[in-house]
């Protein structure tokens, strides 16, 4: 067999082999608390910030706490390696990507925010105008 038709198979075989653990890895579920304490794989965690516990960020260690308060009402703490989301104090809603640990927390590697939008009108003004 030609060379050129050898090498050019393996490299063809190994992006696809690449491409697809690429997308397996981008691929994480919605689920909520519970969910994620029985999932051993990466999950996004939804829900809100809990405001009436402590949110920390420790400088040593470099990694910010929080508790998040999922759909059904069920609560986890949240252990995000970095700093705080830029929005953090004023999501109205929070998605934390990661799994949960043995230790008792939810480790997250990536955390996004939902704040409200400047351009949302206010209900009672809706009502009003109707």
């Amino acid at each position: 067999m030609n060379p050129k038709v050898i090498v050019g198979s393996i490299i063809v075989i190994v992006f696809i082999i690449f491409g697809s653990y690429s997308f397996l890895e981008s691929n994480v579920e919605y689920t909520d608390v519970s969910g994620a304490m029985r999932s051993q794989k990466k999950v996004q965690l939804k829900g809100s910030w809990n405001r009436d516990k402590e949110a920390s960020f420790d400088p040593r260690t470099s990694q910010f706490t929080f508790y998040l308060i999922d759909e059904s009402g069920k609560e986890c703490k949240v252990v995000l390696e970095g700093a705080a989301p830029n929005n953090f104090e004023m999501a109205t809603s929070v998605v934390a990507k990661g799994r949960f640990l043995e230790e008792g927390y939810f480790h997250a590697t990536e955390v996004l925010t939902k704040c409200p939008s400047k351009y949302e009108a206010d209900p009672e003004d809706v009502k009003r105008k109707v």
